[in-house]
This record gives C-alpha cells, structure tokens and sequence, in this order.
C-alpha cells in the first residue's frame, strides 16, 4: 500500500495558466477568513516547503521539442490522500457516485460547506526523486492497470456472496461494519454511515403464502407447494383471490392485448407469466390495468442457457422481485425515511391493488398442463412440457398473500475522497463511494438518501456509476445510460481489453459485429436500477454496465443460487477476467470525470434524442393537422437547444483554455443539463420522475406519442372527441406544453445569460 501511494503522489495534473489562486488563512482582525493571492507562474519562483511542482502531461506528438513544464505549487501529502484506484476491489459490489463541486465548496455532507485549502503540514519532505518525475496520461492508466489484481477482486466477490444480505438482518449489519471498515482502512477522507427507518414487506412465518386448486363448487382443494417460503413479491397486494388460470407470456401490454385478441379475456383471472423481459413490477401493474385478480411468475427455461456445461437453475427455485412501481420507501413517498419523521398518511400510487407470487418451474408446468383453449404463439412456447402451451383459462385457484410490512432500519455506507479545484495529489473532482442496502426493495437505501438531499444534488452531483449487475455472463457489453454520457463510454470502451477475445479492446469487439457501436452497447436506463432515480428523479446523469450472455438471460439472479460457484461455472472460469474489465470500464470513467478540465459531458447528444423522437411524432402531424392542431411548438423547442448547444460548444473552443473561472463557468452549465430536463411544472411529490423523456407521468414524450397513438384507435373519428379512452385534445395541448416548455427551458439555461439567450418563441 504505501508503495501504491508513492506512485500515486508522482500523479497530477498540468495547469495550462501561467498564474493560479491560492487560499491562504488570513490573521489579525480578518482571522477566519479567506483571501485569495496570485501567484506567479515565472520559472524559478519560490514556493513553499511543503509544496512540489509536478504534472500530469498528455502525450506528445513523436519528434517534438518537450516543452518547459508550467509549474505549479501543489499541497502535499500531509494528511495522506486515499490511494483511491484500490477501491475498484469494493467498486464491484459498491456504487461509485462521482460528487463534482465545479465551484470552491466542500465535496459531501459530512465535509461541511467551507472553502477548501491547501494543506499547512510544513513537516512533510518529500522523496528524494520526487521532483523529477513526468507523468503522461498513458503511464497513469498504466499503472492503473498494473494495481488492478484479478485475484483481489476476485476474493472480494467470494467473501461477499458468503454473506446474508437481507436488509435489516443481521448479517446484513455485519456485513455493513466489515464494508465500513474497509473503507477506513483505505484512508479516505471521510466515511460515514446514514440510516434511514423504512417500511419493508416480508412473509409471515405463522402464515405463509398458499396456493390451492378450487374446484367447479367453490371448495379449495389439494395445495400446491411453494417450496422456499423466503421467496416471495414484496409489496405485493395483501389477501385472497380466486379465479380461472391464464398464460399471458411475459405479462407485457402487448401480450395481454394479444390475449384478448385470441378471445381469452385477462379480466377477473390469475395469469401466469414468465420471468424477463420488464420488471416484476411492471407484469402485475400491467395484469392489474387488464382487470387480472392477480399473478404468478414463474422461470421459464426455455430463457435459460441449455448448453450443459453451464449450470442451470433447480426447477424448484422461485425467483423473487419486489412488484412495487417506483423507486424508495412506497410508505412515504417523496419524503426520507428518517427517524422520528412525521409523514402524511399516503402511500406510493405505485403499490399495486392485486397480488402476486413467484412460483417454481416444477408448480408452473402442473399448472401449463391443466390449461386449454387456444394454443399460445409460437413465441410464447416453453420447454417445460414437451407439448405445446395452451392459453387457457384452466382450472380454479386461490392465492393467498400473507406478507407484513416492518418498520426496518437500513444502512447506507459512504467514502469520500475530496477533491479540489487545484488538487495537491487530488482528483479535481470528489469521489463518493456507497453501498446501498434496501436495493432488493426496488432502491430503498438509494432512494431515501435522493430525497434527503433533493435541493442540493443537483448543483454539485455530477456523475453516478452503478456497478449493480454488473457481471452476469461476458459475451456482449451493455450501457444503461443518460445520452449525456455515451461519447465517454465510447471513448473509455477503446481504452479497456476484452476479457474474452484476446488482442481486442471492448470497442473492436462490439464493432466487429456490428458497425454501429451504440446501438448494440447503449440502453435505456430501467426504473429497477439504482441508476435510474439519479436521472430521473434528480437530474444526475447515470450509467449501469452490465456484461451478458450472448443469447440467455444469467439464470440465478435473485434467488438464493446467486453465489460465487455459480457466476464461475457460467463464465466457466472467466469471471476474475471480467470483473477486471469492470473494474478497468469503471476506474477509466471515474478517471476522466475527476480528473479532465472540462466535465467530459457531451450536452449536444439531447439534440439528436429529440430528432429522433420527433420522427415519431411527425407520423401523427395530418392527424393533428385535421383538427386544427400542431407539433410546431416542439420543433421551435429543438432547433432552440441545438443552436443553444452549439454556441456554447463554439464558446468553449474560442475561449482562453487557461481561464480557470471560465472554465469552472462552462462546468456549472455542463453539469446541470440533465437537470433542465426535469419538468418544473409538475410536483415532485405527485410524479417524482419528472424527466420528460426517462420519467414517468403525462409530462413526458412517452405519454404524448402513447395518446396521440389513440388518434388511430379513436372509435368516434371526429374530431374534437372527448371520450375517456380515446384522444382528448385539452389534455393533448396540456401534453405538449409541459414537454415544450421544459425542451425550451433546457435551451434557455444551456444559452447562459439571459442577455444572451436567442430562441424563435
């Protein structure tokens, strides 16, 4: 370690001016306070003991002159800086949220909001050597590569997955204080634990769920076994239903209408779908709006690897997933879960009204065999029974959901590193590294702590990194993220080595099989990431890596057969290699978002995601037009952020590089364009996801092109139509206006100044 931290301290960055701010404690009556100096850059100036002029250099064109280094003084080592880049050990199981402060203010909650300043250790003497060295940027991802052990990271995943991690048992406690102490071990700056008090469903051991056959009469008969009782859908709907079995495929809107279509009606029946595809969650909201009494979700093996090598999942395992449609604490949304809070008496409106329970693939092929009706599509057929599915309705049963809310406390684990606008040995950014717990929940720990800080993350939170599912197979490479991010992720996929195709980096290996990089990497972020609140709650651009299987869907995830052995034999050994490529992905990210000048943010990108949406809302402008209405608005809305982007783009390049205030001005603007994106005019409270084209709720682009789909479908065809189900022109115009004006509001604030903003409107 202490050799790790004397290669580090050879890392810093070169400072393109010729003069820089410095703080100093000024003494006598203004004690206290802070004054600023500048010193001058001439070569040969003095400068402090306790400070050593180094650099981080870019790599130079081969044949040229090496220029004379720009010296700056920089703060040493006194309270030893953390040799961060050993963190991406803990990185594998921890979220890494990236705090940036742009400005000169303290980096997290726990550092208070004072003026940074350099350190006042006159004590410390560097190394001998340490004044000769040159870093380039090749030689520090190098030697980020060289501390980056596939052994270490393999360890850390093996003693991780020994341990319980139910939020509120405690094994979960243990595990927290041992996460906690790694933390301190690596002399971070700050670590700290939150607690938060938050509503979590679980069984009820005198009175677990049940599932019987009823017969033609109403009398509950033979019990089907649910074999693992601690397999279960919190938040499900508490109580009993009965009702006839349908196969409804994945539970998808698509799939329930197909249903209805093949004359099997979902209304007032149990339907039986499949794992995959959308979210526990999302299959019982969906059965709930067709009039289902209720689900069972079971693993359909067909979605499974079937190469024998591989292990597959026991055909009586359940697989478990909350079914609540939201992020956080469903008994107190919009607030945090703090103790002793007092909260109005609301729960999420996400929380479903039906119930719903895993089952295993050995319950769902008794049940896939007392069905008839129609034979299910091919695409619906399974591997369980060897003849073709049935859609139904089948035999009667009754489902009894006996799960109970607890009142749980649960522990959100931070580490800082600060950083500084003027980094002595420092990122120019701080880094925040957090386990979550609660996440099985639907991002319970993660949500709470949003909605904490609410007012400020959005004025320092640059950046989150979620390293959650991050290793599930290693043939293809998947980014859930913000369009803001995908040209890093492009540049960072060209600088990590594929673990599985040897002499190719990640990026040659996805363009090798097809030519369009990002439409095979980039994907939206799902609301069952922790990822996803950033977004669309708070307005921080966010990315969760995942490394797949190529054809099948990792079989274990949670159940109690995600372990070490199992994500082994599934790699078949190739596990340490891959866990090392995320380590690499997450480490070279963190590395150009701490460590640039300029936030590596590409604010142009919402330019194109707005042209391509406007192509699906120009299939429905004769339609519009037919009523006297347009899209005109939008298209005023566009044009404006692009111009907006693209002056500030040309600021940026004319202005002068050494500018450090300029700079920390063009960073402000960066960073907060993920922000201009949330709707400022619908409540947080009533729809906490309020970005127009990740969130949810009738302010977003999702909602408009799903109501203008009812043109077409508009049974009445006249216009002005004001049924309830088909298209309602006031709530249209409502529509457009919400998603205009913060498209607008988004190209005003990109402009800067309001002297300087130039829009059509």
């Amino acid at each position: 370690m202490e050799r790790l931290w004397g290669l580090f301290q050879r890392a810093q960055q070169l400072s393109p001016r010729s003069s820089q701010t410095v703080y100093q404690r000024v003494e006598g009556p203004r004690k206290g306070h802070l004054e600023e100096e500048e010193e001058d850059g001439e070569e040969g100036a003095e400068t402090l003991a306790h400070f050593c002029p180094m650099e981080l250099r870019g790599p130079e064109p081969l044949g040229s002159r090496p220029r004379q280094p720009n010296l700056i003084p920089w703060a040493a080592a006194g309270r030893r800086a953390a040799p961060y880049l050993v963190l991406t050990a803990l990185l594998i199981f921890t979220g890494a949220f990236l705090l940036g402060y742009v400005a000169f203010r303290g980096s997290c909650q726990a550092c208070g909001d004072s003026v940074l300043v350099v350190s006042e250790d006159v004590n410390y003497e560097p190394d001998l050597d340490f004044h000769q060295g040159r870093l380039y940027w090749s030689d520090l991802q190098a030697m980020f590569l060289q501390f980056l052990g596939e052994g270490r990271l393999e360890d850390t995943i093996r003693q991780t997955s020994l341990r319980e991690r139910v939020a509120g048992s405690a094994g979960m406690a243990a595990l927290t204080q041992d996460i906690r102490a790694a933390l301190s071990r690596q002399k971070l700056d700050h670590v700290w634990t939150d607690t938060h008090y938050v509503g979590l469903q679980f069984p009820d051991p005198a009175h677990p769920n049940t599932l019987h056959w009823v017969d033609e009469a109403g009398k509950v008969g033979e019990q089907l076994p649910l074999e693992d009782p601690d397999v279960y859908c919190p938040y499900s709907a508490i109580g009993n239903v009965t009702g006839e079995l349908v196969y409804a495929h994945y539970g998808r809107p698509e799939d329930l209408q197909d249903l209805r279509a093949r004359g099997v009606d979902p209304v007032g029946r149990l339907l039986l779908v499949r794992v995959g595809v959308i979210s526990f969650a999302q299959k019982v909201t969906n059965a709930q709006d067709f009039g289902a009494q209720g689900v069972l979700i079971y693993p359909e093996p067909a979605d499974f690897s079937q190469d024998p090598p591989k292990p597959s999942l026991s055909s009586q395992q359940a697989v478990y997933g909350h079914v609540h449609l939201g992020t956080g604490d469903p008994y107190t949304p919009g607030f945090p879960s703090f103790n002793q809070t007092q909260f109005p008496p609301v729960a999420s409106s996400g929380l479903p009204s039906i119930p719903a329970q895993p089952i295993s693939a050995d319950i769902a092929s008794r049940l896939l065999r007392k069905l008839k009706g129609p034979v299910a599509p091919q695409e619906w057929q399974g591997s369980l029974l060897g003849s073709p599915y049935h859609l139904g309705p089948g035999p009667r049963l009754r489902l009894v959901v006996n799960n109970h809310r607890t009142s749980t406390p649960i522990n959100n684990i931070f580490g800082c590193i600060e950083g500084r606008s003027e980094p002595g040995f420092r990122p120019r950014r701080s880094l925040l590294f957090i386990s979550w717990d609660g996440g099985d929940f639907g991002s319970v720990g993660s949500t709470e702590w949003l909605e904490g800080y609410l007012s400020v993350l959005h004025l320092k939170a640059v950046v989150y990194v979620s390293l959650d599912n991050a290793v599930l197979g290693d043939d293809k490479f998947h980014a859930k993220t913000s369009p803001l991010l995908t040209s890093l992720i492009e540049s960072v996929l060209k600088q990590v080595d594929s673990p599985n195709h040897s002499g190719q980096t990640l990026y040659e290996q996805v363009v090798f099989t097809n030519p369009s990089w990002d439409a095979e990497v980039i994907r939206p972020l799902p609301m069952d990431s922790s990822a996803y609140s950033f977004t669309a709650f708070v307005g921080v651009p966010a990315v969760e890596f995942s490394f797949m299987e190529d054809d099948q869907a990792y079989p274990f995830l949670h159940t109690k057969e995600d372990t070490y052995e199992n994500l082994h034999k599934v790699l078949q050994g190739r596990l340490p290699a891959v866990a090392q490529a995320v380590a690499q992905l997450a480490g070279q990210l963190l590395i150009r978002l701490s460590h640039d000048r300029l936030l590596p943010l590409d604010f142009g990108r919402y330019g194109d995601v707005v042209l391509r949406h406007i192509g699906n809302l120009n299939e429905f402008s004769g339609d519009l037009k037919a009523r006297g209405l347009t899209l005109q608005w939008v298209y005023s809305a566009r044009g404006d952020y692009i111009r907006a982007a693209e002056k500030l783009r040309q600021e940026i390049y004319s202005s002068e590089e050494r500018d450090e205030r300029l700079t920390r001005m063009y960073n402000v603007r960066i960073m907060r364009v993920e922000f201009y994106f949330l709707s400022q005019y619908v409540s947080p409270a009533d729809s906490p996801f309020r970005h127009i084209f990740m969130g949810r709720g009738d302010h977003t682009l999702g909602a408009l092109l799903d109501h203008l789909r009812l043109l077409r479908s508009n049974s009445s065809g006249t216009p002005g139509a004001t049924s309830s189900t088909g298209f309602q022109e006031s709530r249209f115009r409502r529509q457009l206006a919400l998603l205009t004006w913060t498209l607008q509001g988004a190209a005003n604030a990109l402009s800067g100044d309001v002297w300087n903003i130039d829009n059509n409107f």
